[in-house]
């Protein structure tokens, strides 16, 4: 069993538990599709990237797009965590997280009028502004609503992550961000918007990022777009340096946090700003929750092996969006081995989270766990096919909490007008 997942592990028993409770007891009383997390891992990820960067006090605002439910939020919330929202709803969740309003930071391109009004009235503590256009229209809201607007502007270093095009976001190609000289005409328009504060300067170059030096690579290139903006007499006191810490999904051998900052902590504190803000999501909860299926048939249809689960793409999208790897196990350990493809039931060929992998031998009515489901997982969950979403388990120790049940078909036509 890989070490990435310390708190998901095979017991003498040959079963695996999430810390002091064994999978198949929370199958039995809940049911699958089945997320199920670890509290320890959630706290002590969040903790070390916090203790990594203690001496330059950062603020950690988790991204609420990895994990939205209201109960890891809440947990993590309590840790000292604030939290970096993309949408109203969002910030719905955060302040129901109990969130205090001057940690949450709200990025993302295309912002509504609504949202930057409910944003301002919630009093959260600032914007990330991707473009003139979402400057001037946070301006003219501010005016209107009488007060200042809190923003960091968005600059885009044009550095390559070295992920998944998908998660690419600080390349020039991609739609987030601005160029430096863009940026620098931005700062000097601002100068006439008496509804903006404009803070400093937000700067994420991807997701996943297993290696060191595109983080240096985009230190260096704010480094010297802040020398320039001071030469243009503008005190930048906030640095959001967004989030992008790879973990391990297969192979990868990222750094630890604590590695990672004794590397760039120097250059952080070369840049000359007051405050910095960090936006992890998938290092804090990716290892930190696994997806329990179960086996409804082996399908043999030479040349291959299918094992059809009752999970399916709808409650895992990234293996068919991103041909993303989640490694799988059985749930109980067996000494011999399959090679399958392992499928779920929509109606999609592109439904399957392994293809001519080999797992533990499983039979029908087995159960496999698929490990590194705590980040972009059940928040990308649909229900497409009309499939009622998954359930949720918090595990802490030996005691367990559901935190989300599993939806009805009433929930899924609840919305709908029938006449």
């Amino acid at each position: 069993m890989t070490k990435m997942m310390v708190n998901f592990q095979y017991k003498n028993d040959g079963e695996m538990y999430c810390e002091d409770v064994p999978l198949s007891s929370l199958t039995e009383k809940f049911g699958t599709p089945l997320y199920v997390y670890s509290s320890s891992s959630l706290k002590q990820n969040y903790l070390d990237l916090y203790e990594a960067y203690k001496e330059i006090n950062p603020l950690i605002c988790f991204s609420v797009k990895a994990n939205s439910n209201i109960h890891i939020l809440k947990k993590l919330v309590d840790l000292g965590s604030g939290l970096d929202i993309v949408s109203e709803g969002e910030l719905y969740r955060a302040l129901k997280a109990g969130c205090p309003p001057e940690k949450i930071v709200f990025a993302g391109v295309g912002k509504k009028t609504s949202e930057i009004e409910k944003a301002l009235e919630s009093n959260i503590k600032m914007f990330n502004v991707e473009s003139y256009p979402e400057l001037a229209r946070i301006n003219d809201i501010a005016k209107r609503m009488n007060t200042k607007a809190p923003v960091c502007l968005r600059v885009n270093p044009d550095v390559d992550p070295k992920t998944h095009r998908y998660i690419t976001t600080g390349k020039k190609e991609n739609k987030f961000g601005l160029d430096f000289e863009l940026a620098i005409d931005i700062f000097k328009k601002s100068r006439t918007m008496d509804h903006i504060d404009l803070q400093g300067i937000h700067c994420h170059v991807g997701s996943q990022i297993t290696e060191v030096s595109p983080f240096f690579k985009a230190l260096e290139a704010v480094k010297g777009f802040l020398e320039q903006l001071a030469s243009e007499g503008f005190e930048i006191p906030v640095f959001n340096f967004g989030g992008g810490i790879g973990i391990t999904y297969k192979d990868e051998r990222p750094q630890k946090p604590k590695e990672i900052a004794k590397q760039l902590l120097p250059c952080l504190k070369n840049l000359n700003v007051k405050e910095f803000i960090f936006e992890p999501g998938r290092y804090i909860a990716g290892n930190s929750g696994v997806l329990v299926t179960q086996v409804q048939y082996i399908k043999k249809s030479p040349p291959k092996t299918f094992v059809i689960v009752d999970s399916a793409m709808n409650d895992l999208l990234r293996p068919s969006l991103y041909q993303a790897y989640h490694h799988v196990v059985a749930l109980k350990k067996h000494s011999q081995k399959l090679k399958a493809d392992i499928v779920g039931p929509i109606c999609e060929s592109a439904d399957a989270f392994t293809v001519e992998r080999e797992i533990d031998l499983v039979e029908q009515n087995d159960h496999v766990v698929i490990l590194s489901a705590g980040a972009y997982a059940f928040s990308m969950a649909s229900n497409y096919n009309t499939r009622p979403r998954a359930a949720e388990v918090l595990v802490d120790g030996e005691n367990y909490e559901l935190i989300r049940r599993r939806e009805t078909y009433e929930d899924l036509i609840a919305q709908e007008i029938i006449s």
